[in-house]
């Protein structure tokens, strides 16, 4: 299994499996209750789902970007996009699900207008880009990867505003932005999550725990907890208000 995904109203759950199919799993059984068959022609690496419940965006490992309608009565695909050339590492929604943006390996992130299902903006950089997210107002997107870098990006037009180191060594893998949009987590080959403020890019916390590569996190809609994960099959959940309380005001060079 590649990825997972709950819908929103927590009916069910998607997961994304290395051979091209999306599974659809009752949360309080576990049983299957449908699948995708002929999702991507190789691994589904990537997905996200839309906040009415009623389609999801995959990507896969051979560069496209497709969207699903799910429903009780049955699942098709609604479009296939294949601006990316490489592996689709992450896809994200913004607030009110009218747009989706996904990161590459390929050094480009896509965002998609999903009432037109056309491309509505592209960012490229010299990196393997690993996560992508949209700043709660939708107005930029931050993205992380190979390079070591944070970059933050004007949605409307691409431009890059700015970017910050946000590792010594390795890239960063895991990005998740809080729901008011003032702090954001990174974790990546360091083996650590930091925690940043928004609007200064100012490190303000680190989380020390893990021994392997981080490849994935997510902050809770509350923000009281944020959930790791590293290579080593660690799960590791963090006290929000106990990290930035720390407020060490290092900024990594």
């Amino acid at each position: 299994m590649e990825h997972i995904i709950f819908q929103h109203n927590g009916t069910l759950y998607f997961a994304a499996w290395s051979d091209g199919k999306i599974r659809a799993f009752s949360p309080e059984t576990g049983k299957l209750l449908y699948e995708i068959v002929d999702a991507h022609p190789k691994s589904v690496t990537a997905m996200a789902a839309t906040a009415d419940c009623t389609r999801i965006v995959s990507g896969g490992k051979e560069g496209q970007v497709r969207v699903w309608i799910v429903t009780p009565s049955g699942n098709r695909m609604l479009n296939s996009a294949h601006d990316h050339k490489g592996l689709v590492s992450c896809i994200r929604m913004n607030r009110d699900s009218s747009k989706c943006v996904s990161s590459s390996e390929d050094g480009t992130c896509v965002i998609w207008d999903l009432e037109r299902y056309t491309r509505f903006q592209m960012v490229i950089a010299n990196t393997l880009f690993k996560c992508v997210v949209f700043h709660p107002s939708g107005c930029q997107i931050l993205t992380s990867g190979t390079d070591r870098k944070v970059a933050y990006w004007e949605a409307f037009n691409g431009q890059l505003c700015r970017h910050i180191y946000g590792s010594h060594e390795g890239g960063i893998n895991a990005l998740d932005i809080t729901d008011d949009g003032k702090y954001f987590v990174t974790g990546g080959d360091e083996r650590v999550i930091k925690v940043w403020r928004y609007h200064d890019g100012r490190h303000v916390a680190t989380g020390r725990g893990h021994s392997g590569t981080i490849t994935s996190l997510r902050i809770s809609k509350d923000r009281r907890i944020i959930c790791s994960v590293s290579v080593d099959g660690a799960i590791l959940q963090w006290d929000f208000a106990a990290l930035i309380a720390q407020d060490i005001g290092n900024v990594p060079k």
